[in-house]
């Protein structure tokens, strides 16, 4: 029997969510831009060096994600997410008391585990534990909260750093997962009666999904990160290479969140009466639609490119929660969604390395990879069918 919950405990249980994971995403992927630099400079090192550590984070949540996936699919997403916190709390506290590079490396290993099993597909898996195929406004409300997490995290991080410093940063993250967020998570319901209902009937809704469709969706989701992480890291670089000048670049560049939560918005409110595969074929086009401005206009198209890119950037952070369930369904969610975006976490941690390198070879031109990466993401969806 599946629990029914009233809209108010419904949007209690978003609320909670979605802030339990601003904590979780504003204290290990957003950390690095405001710390890196004092942490290196503590170990004599580069800041190259703790980039690397934290793309080995990345690796390492890749490598636990199906397994978190499949543990929330057997015993609801409560239990797993706490533990996320605990990590977080453990790998942030020997972060901040490392004495050498290696104990620092292990740190930040520790919080990629955390990374694995605390993270967007670990809250999907959980909410779709609790709400089965009317996960998908769940699923979108709680990227709505969490996607202020850079806005969050990044002021805080630097308040502490400039407070205390960065080993002082690290430990007021770590205690605010023990008294934030853990007891957030803790109130979650344990979400473990829709997919013991779904697990029983597996084949209610048609066949297995095909190696081709998981395939080509694994493609979509790494193709967009691999993209926006690129973005995130060179943006400003690349307007300028378009003939943008710093100001401009800089300027076009904080329009990218407010247009990713714009379109998040759409997505809650007028696409949601749509199939996710509308909403994510339109956000696909977007890149290359931008790619192609930029090219055509250079600098002066820096505000159009930064929209398009940011609001096309939007929509696929709740679609690789939402494709995965209107095309397969609720049966071995979370172990599906581990599986389909391992590759991507793979690619988040080499795309600032690749697309810089292209960027310093080709300038401008370097646009055309993700454009085509992006084109390709959209040939893909054309090629998926709804169920």
């Amino acid at each position: 029997m599946i629990t029914r919950l009233s809209p108010a405990r419904r949007g209690l249980i978003v609320t909670a969510l979605g802030s339990s994971l601003t904590v979780s995403w504003a204290s290990s992927y957003y950390i690095p831009a405001v710390l890196a630099v004092p942490m290196a400079e503590t170990f004599g090192l580069s800041p190259v060096w703790v980039f690397g550590a934290f793309s080995m984070a990345m690796v390492v949540s890749a490598m636990v994600g199906p397994w978190a996936g499949a543990r929330i699919d057997g015993a609801g997403g409560r239990g797993v997410l706490m533990l996320s916190n605990l990590v977080f709390a453990a790998g942030l506290g020997l972060l901040a008391l490392s004495p050498a590079p290696w104990v620092m490396f292990l740190g930040w290993a520790i919080i990629g585990l955390g990374m694995g099993i605390g993270l967007y597909e670990a809250g999907f898996a959980t909410l779709t534990g609790i709400y089965g195929k009317d996960a998908r406004g769940p699923i979108t409300g709680i990227t709505l909260i969490a996607g202020f997490a850079s806005t969050v995290g990044w002021p805080l991080s630097g308040l502490m750093l400039a407070t205390w410093g960065w080993r002082e940063a690290c430990l007021g993250w770590a205690l605010i997962h023990l008294l934030v967020a853990l007891p957030l998570n803790a109130w979650l319901p344990k979400g473990t009666e829709t997919m013991a209902a779904a697990a029983r009937a597996p084949l209610q809704d048609g066949p297995p999904p095909s190696r081709l469709a998981l395939w080509l969706l694994a493609f979509v989701f790494a193709a967009t990160w691999f993209n926006s992480t690129a973005m995130a890291a060179h943006l400003p670089g690349l307007l300028q290479a378009a003939g943008a000048s710093t100001a401009v670049a800089i300027a076009a560049g904080a329009l990218i969140g407010p247009a990713q939560v714009a379109a998040r918005v759409l997505e809650f409110s007028l696409l949601r009466r749509f199939h996710p595969l509308v909403s994510t074929r339109a956000a696909a086009a977007a890149h290359p639609v931008a790619a192609l401005a930029l090219v055509i206009f250079g600098g002066p198209a820096a505000y159009a490119f930064a929209l398009l890119h940011g609001a096309g950037n939007g929509i696929p952070t709740i679609a690789k929660g939402t494709l995965p369930l209107a095309l397969f369904g609720a049966a071995g969610y979370g172990r599906r969604i581990g599986w389909l975006n391992a590759p991507a976490r793979i690619l988040q941690a080499a795309a600032p390395l690749i697309f810089g390198a292209a960027l310093t070879t080709w300038g401008l031109s370097a646009i055309w990879l993700t454009a085509g990466i992006g084109a390709a993401s959209f040939l893909a969806l054309l090629a998926l069918r709804r169920t």
